[in-house]
């Protein structure tokens, strides 16, 4: 007797097309299924994801039962071919029967490029610890008013010594407020700044919080500090898209080599933003980097928005060397530190401009109101800076009137996909892993479609977003789960109260 629970369409699944001529075919044959293969793509996938991933995807060469489509950048590469290939390769053998590959390459550099290659790889040798400018693009230092900035022989040598992602100079222990919150976590970020190599044993230091609770500062601030610390010491900061693009360019220009050498010779590592890390080649990479430098007894800290262990995007290689150091969490500030955010953020305006007066109660009521990050308090008190030059009397009606948009009374908390699907496992007693994983047995699915179609109603993600967070699962395997799951609650009472207790557990923890 087969379950209620079916098993999940197989991507690749679309109605057959017209067939293109075979190894006698002309090009426009060629193209003309290419183009038909890209409408279906963007139909499966959405119009987001085929713009990011297949946008700058072209056909090289159809010829012999063999598809070439060729894509600018390695990192396109690697991600297509672990992510979307099958699913091509599925359209394509639609669309002609005798192909029999499909390939996905790097098109190939002009011999301009080749020519230019040594010299970029001997400017990467000369600026491997080239100062970095407070805010700016990547592949230049600009300061905030857009100008290059360029070294002088008056610049800290601590300056000197950082290769990677932009400083700000706002971003130092002074001006990081401590809290209840947060003070676990910072007390090790000072350990490590400040003691060195004698603070190994918190090694790999792992932070994670929420958006805007302070992560980014606390990990430029342990740059600055140990840059002040010692002036000599090697300190690379880096977000994990600009790792990302780093390695992706060196590739590009083969500087790979180069650029490794460089990363090895460092004592201390810092990577912000880990969850955005993608792609197997970047992250066997970042592996043997992070390894190297573990084995080497060299300093390493990583920010997240969540613990390593939920990083599902990460291989499971990289997970365990992040899981075998410290792993401390960033919660939301109370009121007593909310309020201490606001009073200094208004000392450093009044020092700026002494024209700025907000009263205590004000502020006060602000930091009893949003109770969210520390970003939400920043643009709350921006808010109130900019309306106090047109309205020098502001009441607090009025103020709750102007910062509406940040605190809503009785808004529900927002929901992520993360915690509706770590909630669903727990429950059902299988693990997030398995819940993402193309197993397809009775145990797993069920699990696996509730936790898409709560997804779907608890969350504003669309189809294919979801899909992604779910393996990367096509938008119909979504909407065939959601509609499962409404059909079978509206008959079984026992499954409906089960979804309504996952509700209140996702609502409640969530």
């Amino acid at each position: 007797m087969k379950s209620g629970f079916a098993e999940e369409p197989k991507p690749g699944q679309f109605p057959t097309s017209a067939l293109i001529q075979g190894e006698d075919g002309t090009a426009s044959h060629g193209e003309q299924a290419f183009e038909r293969v890209k409408t279906q793509l963007k139909a499966q996938l959405g119009s987001e994801v085929y713009a990011s991933w297949f946008g700058r995807m072209k056909l090289d060469e159809v010829s012999k039962g063999l598809v070439r489509l060729s894509v600018p950048t390695a990192f396109l590469k690697t991600w297509i071919n672990g992510h979307y290939l099958d699913a091509i390769s599925a359209l394509w053998k639609r669309e002609d029967a005798s192909v029999l590959k499909v390939e996905v390459i790097v098109r190939s550099a002009t011999r301009q490029g080749k020519a230019a290659a040594p010299e970029a790889e001997s400017g990467l040798r000369k600026t491997a610890y080239a100062p970095v400018a407070a805010s700016g693009a990547m592949p230049a230092n600009r300061n905030e008013r857009g100008s290059t900035v360029r070294p002088t022989p008056a610049e800290p040598v601590a300056r000197q010594s950082v290769l990677g992602s932009p400083l700000d100079p706002r971003y130092t222990f002074q001006s990081f407020v401590e809290g209840p919150s947060n003070r676990v976590a910072l007390a090790a970020a000072r350990s490590v700044a400040e003691s060195g190599s004698s603070a190994v044993r918190f090694n790999p230091l792992f932070l994670h919080a929420s958006v805007g609770l302070g992560k980014t500062h606390l990990l430029q601030a342990i740059a600055t500090a140990a840059l002040a610390a010692n002036p000599k010491a090697r300190v690379v900061y880096l977000t994990a898209e600009y790792f990302m693009w780093r390695f992706a360019t060196a590739i590009r220009d083969n500087n790979a080599l180069t650029l490794k050498e460089q990363l090895r010779d460092i004592d201390l590592l810092i990577i912000d933003d880990m969850q955005f890390l993608q792609g197997k080649s970047i992250q066997h990479e970042f592996c043997h980097l992070i390894n190297m430098l573990l084995d080497s007894a060299r300093q390493v800290v990583v920010a997240a928005d969540r613990p390593p262990a939920e990083l599902e995007s990460l291989e499971p290689r990289v997970r365990s060397r992040l899981n075998g150091g410290v792993a401390l969490e960033m919660a939301a500030p109370d009121y007593g530190m909310r309020l201490a955010m606001l009073k200094q953020r208004m000392a450093s305006a009044r020092a700026e401009d002494q024209s700025i007066s907000i009263s205590e109660e004000v502020l006060q009521h602000v930091a009893r109101t949003v109770t969210g990050s520390g970003r939400e308090l920043e643009g709350a008190f921006n808010q109130l800076v900019f309306r106090q030059s047109l309205e020098p009397q502001i009441t607090v009606e009025r103020i709750d009137e102007i910062l509406g948009h940040i605190y809503r009374s009785g808004e529900p908390k927002r929901v992520r996909i993360e915690d509706i699907q770590r909630i669903v496992a727990r429950h059902y007693n299988v693990s997030k892993t398995e819940l993402l994983s193309n197993r397809r047995t009775r145990t797993i699915v069920k699990p696996r479609q509730i936790a898409m179609y709560l997804s779907k109603v608890m969350t504003p993600r669309s189809l294919p977003e979801i899909g992604r967070r779910f393996g990367g699962r096509d938008h119909t395997t979504v909407l065939h789960a959601v509609r499962k799951i409404e059909d079978l609650s509206s008959g079984d009472n026992t499954l409906a109260q089960e979804l309504e207790l996952l509700r209140r557990l996702i609502n409640e923890q969530g």
